[in-house]
C-alpha cells in the first residue's frame, strides 16, 4: 500500500512540476519498490533494504530543487518594451523629409505650400466671414483663386486680387528713376540724368512720346503733374523749379517758366525739395530742407510766396522730405525726418493738424481723392492712416519690412498702392486694412509707384527705382 501512495505521490508530483527529469523518481521509487518486494517475500520488514532506499532518495533532493528553482527564475516576467521605443524602430531611416514645393503668398507675402491657399489669408478670411454665412446649408458658389467677390447669398469672399505684368521698358532712363507723374494720357518719368521722359499710356506697347532733353543738369528728384494733366513742375537736384505745360496739339510738353524759390539770390539746393500741384495746376507747394513748407502761384508772380509755414523754430526745423496738397486746394500735408506729419489749412494760412508721427523718416504723404484721408509712411514701414476731419489716427496697414519709399491712391480712393526699398510693391484694401496683392520683380529698390488713371474696366499701375526700367502692371478681371 505504501508503495502505490508513493506512485500516486509521484504523478501528482510530475503533475506539479513537468519541468522536472522523470530520471529522478525513477532511481528513488526503483529501490522502494525492491524494498516493497522484499517486505512481501520475507513478510518482515528489513532494516538493510530500509537504510540502503532511504539515502537514496534523499540524496536526489539537491537536483530536485534546482529543476525547482530554474523552472521559478524563467517564471519571472521580463521588462515590457515601450511603444514610443517600437515606434522609434520602425521609423529608423523613414525621418520627414523636407517640404521644397512652396511660393510666397501674392497678397500677404508670406511662405505657403505650392498649388494650396494662403493659411495667414484664410484665418483672417474665417474672422471676418460671418457665422450666418458658415452656418448656411446652401453651398456658395465657386469662386476664383486670388479675387475678392461677393456671391448671391450675401456674404463676402476676402481673397486676394491679382496683377498681371504687362509690360517692361528696360533701361528707361541711364539712372535711377526718382519720380513719376501720370496723366489721362501719358506718364512723366524723372532721374538722375538730365532728360525727363514722356512715354504714351494709350497705346499697348507706351512707346516714347517724348523727351525733354537737358531739363536739369545734375538731374531731377522729384515730377508732379496736375490732376487735369495740363500743367507739370519738376525739381532738380541742383536747387532750380521748372514748370511745363502740355501744348493746346495734347501731344507735346512746352516749358512753362521757373520758380525763383530765391528771390534772384541765387538758387538753393535746398531751398525746394519735395513738390505737389494742386487739381487745375495753379499752386504749387514745396518744403525745404529746413522744415519750412512753401504754396506758390504759379499764374502769379513767382518770386513770391502766397504761403509759408514754420514747423520749428526759424531755420532750424526738420528736413521736409515729402508734401501733398488735397484736391480741393484746402490742406497742404508734409511729412518730416523726425518723424512728424503737419496738416496745415491754406485758407487761414495756419496748421491744422500735428499728426502723432511714426517716430521714424516719413517719406511720402498722399490726400485720399475725396481729401477725407491722409496716408503717411517712410522708413517705419508701417502706413499710418489718418482722418483729416478730425486729426485722428484712424489705422495702419502692416506688411512691408523695408522702408516705404512711395504711396499712391487709387481714383477711387478704395485701395494703395506702395512700394519700398527692398522692391516690393503691394495693394491694400482701405476697408478691410489689408494687403490684397505683393509683387517683387525685382530686389533693387523701388523709388516710385503711380496708379494710371482708369480708362476701361482694368485698373493699371506702374513701378520705376533703381533697376532703370519701368514695369506695368494690370489687374486680371478676364476682359
Amino acid at each position: 500500500m505504501a508503495a502505490i501512495q508513493q506512485l500516486r505521490m509521484a504523478s501528482v508530483f510530475s503533475s506539479l512540476f513537468p519541468r522536472i527529469a522523470s530520471t529522478s523518481f525513477n532511481t528513488t521509487f526503483r529501490s522502494t519498490v525492491l524494498y516493497t518486494q522484499q517486505a512481501q517475500e520475507s513478510q518482515l520488514p528489513s532494516i538493510s533494504s530500509l537504510a540502503i532506499a532511504i539515502p537514496a532518495a534523499i540524496s536526489n533532493i539537491p537536483s530536485l530543487l534546482g529543476d525547482i528553482w530554474e523552472g521559478i527564475l524563467r517564471a519571472v516576467p521580463k521588462k515590457k518594451t515601450s511603444h514610443m521605443k517600437k515606434r522609434h524602430r520602425q521609423m529608423a531611416g523613414k525621418a520627414l523629409k523636407d517640404v521644397t514645393a512652396l511660393n510666397k503668398c501674392p497678397a500677404c507675402g508670406g511662405i505657403k505650400k505650392m498649388h494650396t491657399l494662403c493659411p495667414n489669408c484664410m484665418g483672417r478670411v474665417g474672422a471676418q466671414v460671418p457665422s450666418i454665412f458658415l452656418a448656411s446649408s446652401t453651398p456658395p458658389l465657386p469662386l476664383p483663386y486670388n479675387c475678392i467677390a461677393r456671391n448671391p447669398y450675401g456674404s463676402i469672399a476676402i481673397m486676394s486680387k491679382q496683377y498681371l505684368t504687362t509690360h517692361t521698358i528696360d533701361n528707361a532712363h541711364v539712372t535711377d528713376i526718382f519720380s513719376l507723374a501720370a496723366t489721362p494720357t501719358a506718364l512723366l518719368s524723372a532721374s538722375g540724368s538730365s532728360t525727363i521722359h514722356i512715354h504714351a499710356t494709350t497705346q499697348p506697347n507706351v512707346p516714347l512720346a517724348q523727351s525733354l532733353t537737358g531739363a536739369h543738369k545734375l538731374g531731377c528728384h522729384h515730377i508732379a503733374v496736375s490732376n487735369n494733366g495740363k500743367i507739370a513742375a519738376s525739381a532738380g537736384f541742383g536747387g532750380e523749379v521748372k514748370v511745363w505745360k502740355l501744348a493746346e496739339s495734347g501731344s507735346e510738353w512746352q516749358p512753362f517758366g521757373e520758380l525763383d524759390p530765391a528771390k534772384g539770390a541765387g538758387k538753393s539746393a535746398g531751398e525746394v525739395w519735395a513738390i505737389a500741384l494742386s487739381e487745375d495746376g495753379q499752386y504749387l507747394a514745396s518744403t525745404t530742407y529746413d522744415g519750412r513748407i512753401n504754396v506758390w502761384d504759379l499764374f502769379g508772380d513767382r518770386s513770391e510766396r502766397i504761403r509759408e509755414y514754420e514747423t520749428g523754430n526759424a531755420g532750424s526745423g526738420s528736413f521736409g522730405l515729402c508734401v501733398d496738397l488735397s484736391r480741393d486746394g484746402k490742406y497742404t500735408a508734409s511729412g518730416h525726418q523726425s518723424g512728424a506729419v503737419y496738416v496745415f489749412n491754406n485758407d487761414t494760412g495756419r496748421l491744422q493738424y500735428s499728426l502723432p508721427g511714426l517716430v521714424k523718416p516719413i517719406r511720402t504723404v498722399a490726400f485720399s481723392p475725396a481729401g477725407t484721408r491722409l496716408a503717411a509712411a517712410g522708413d517705419a514701414g508701417i502706413i499710418a492712416i489718418y482722418d483729416t476731419k478730425h486729426g485722428e489716427h484712424v489705422g495702419n496697414l502692416t506688411g512691408h519690412t523695408a522702408w516705404i519709399t512711395s504711396i499712391d491712391w487709387s481714383d477711387t480712393g478704395e485701395y494703395l498702392l506702395s512700394g519700398s526699398f527692398d522692391g516690393k510693391v503691394k495693394v491694400w484694401s482701405i476697408d478691410r486694412g489689408a494687403c490684397v496683392a505683393t509683387h517683387s520683380e525685382t530686389d533693387k529698390a523701388l523709388w516710385a509707384v503711380k496708379w494710371l488713371p482708369k480708362t476701361g474696366r482694368n485698373e493699371m499701375f506702374c513701378t520705376a527705382g533703381a533697376n532703370r526700367s519701368l514695369t506695368f502692371y494690370r489687374e486680371a478681371t478676364g476682359a
